[in-house]
């Protein structure tokens, strides 16, 4: 039986550039889209959206490679970056949609829910244990919204009670736990994304959030 500390065995989760790689561009370019977006809020020019889009798009993958010691993937590979600039280049061209704030929030629901899945898969890839390849696709997931939270002034989101941060801690978690049951990766990854999408969407049309800390006037 497997426990959260031994790493993820199985030849299916090596080299997750190599199985997963339309769900990692996805991810990045997904997550580009909000950078972009959010730099739109304050009307910034087309460098700032590149940047925005950048940091946003791979932020989280940088600090997750850092962490497990595996060379930083945009510096492996220059679409990465080209991404980015595309997608900025196109949300600048674009210009001003009456929907483009409602799509940030969509865009990033997304995000959350294939980059946690991504996060874990290449954190597995690495041998990190499951517990720690779950942290590592949370955070694979949402350090590049905070990075932009933060740039555009905008409240962060792991100051929100609404259901971000558990978006991708559900697709993570799920992933990790369906590959230990030795699920093939391409169903998991199914599953995983649904569920941590919907968890988000669900915070999105029907407000679901944790229950806050109870104060003392709501205990008696």
């Amino acid at each position: 039986m497997m426990t959260m500390l031994e790493p993820i065995a199985g030849a299916d989760l090596v080299r997750p550039a190599a199985v997963l790689p339309l769900l990692d561009f996805a991810g990045v370019a997904v997550f580009a889209a909000t950078g972009a977006l959010a730099a739109s809020r304050a009307k910034h020019d087309v460098l700032t959206f590149a940047f925005f889009a950048a940091v946003t798009g791979m932020g989280g993958g940088t600090l997750r490679d850092l962490l497990i010691g595996a060379p930083v993937f945009w510096v492996q590979d220059w679409v990465y970056v080209a991404v980015c600039v595309a997608v900025a280049v196109g949300f600048w061209l674009l210009g001003a949609r009456s929907w483009r704030f409602r799509a940030l929030l969509w865009l990033d629901a997304v995000g959350l829910a294939a980059y946690g899945v991504m996060g874990a898969a290449k954190a597995a890839s690495y041998g990190v244990t499951p517990l720690i390849c779950i942290v590592m696709g949370v955070l694979t997931a949402c350090f590049g919204g905070i990075v932009r939270d933060v740039l555009a002034h905008q409240p962060s989101i792991l100051l929100r009670r609404e259901l971000n941060i558990t978006a991708a801690l559900v697709s993570a978690a799920l992933f990790v736990g369906l590959k230990a049951v030795s699920l093939p990766t391409w169903p998991a990854v199914a599953v995983a994304v649904v569920a941590g999408f919907g968890v988000r969407a669900g915070a999105l049309k029907w407000g679901w959030s944790l229950p806050a800390f109870p104060t003392a006037a709501s205990r008696y």
